[in-house]
């Protein structure tokens, strides 16, 4: 249901747009990686990658749970709420091992949180939590790396900026390009697979913000 509603609702609120590598595979039980700059940013790439033809497994804060009607949805859907700071972390963990297991794509956000930052422009993606690479290196899953771009013109910044934005979005309609990398096997300990995994993402990134003339994308080019 959530990629089917993303699929509708975001090019309601902007002009979305989506390449790949040469070599690219969605195949059954591959991890996911996405950047994460905007709240908008998880429709945006779920409405990218069921274009694809994907409808993964989410790894998402707990507290959407608690939202009347949304979590019960995703629990219906198998989404996988992460408990941050908490004993229960780590079931969000063996939650998606056995999603992998099943053959489930499952997407997971490796930074862990939104940047502290009041601006809409594009930033390379913040340092990685380690649940990305124990999670790689305890099923062997591929690691797919993502990068998405335009999200916080959609919405950023503080909670009256973020309102503002997604009432005019559909009005102003905002470019969003998201780039889906080459599957990458992730090895060594688990400091160079995060290591490695954040240099993926990092790369997915600079396609998909190079696409929207993003200057933080254009300058680490030259």
């Amino acid at each position: 249901m959530l990629s089917r509603i993303a699929e509708i609702l975001v090019p309601a609120v902007g002009r979305l747009s989506v390449t790949t590598d040469a070599g690219t595979a969605l195949t059954p039980g591959s991890i996911i990686a996405a950047n994460h700059t905007s709240l908008a940013d998880p429709a945006v790439v779920l409405a990218a990658l069921r274009r694809l033809g994907a409808e993964p497994v989410v790894m998402a804060a707990a507290g959407l749970w608690r939202v009347p009607f949304l979590g019960g949805a995703l629990a219906r859907e198998g989404h996988i709420p992460v408990f941050r700071g908490d004993r229960r972390a780590a079931a969000a963990l063996d939650r998606a091992a056995t999603a992998l297991e099943q053959g489930r794509l499952v997407l997971i956000y490796a930074e862990g949180g939104l940047p502290r930052r009041e601006d809409a422009a594009e930033a390379a993606p913040g340092l990685f939590r380690s649940g990305l690479a124990r999670l790689a290196g305890r099923t062997g899953a591929p690691v797919v790396p993502v990068g998405q771009a335009g999200a916080r013109r959609v919405t950023s910044g503080s909670i009256a900026k973020q309102l503002a934005g997604l009432a005019t979005a559909p009005l102003r309609r905002p470019d969003l390009h998201v780039h889906v990398g080459a599957p990458l096997l992730l090895t060594g300990d688990s400091e160079v697979r995060t290591a490695r995994a954040r240099t993926a993402v990092t790369s997915a990134w600079r396609t998909a913000a190079g696409h929207l003339g993003e200057p933080a994308a254009l300058a680490a080019r030259v």
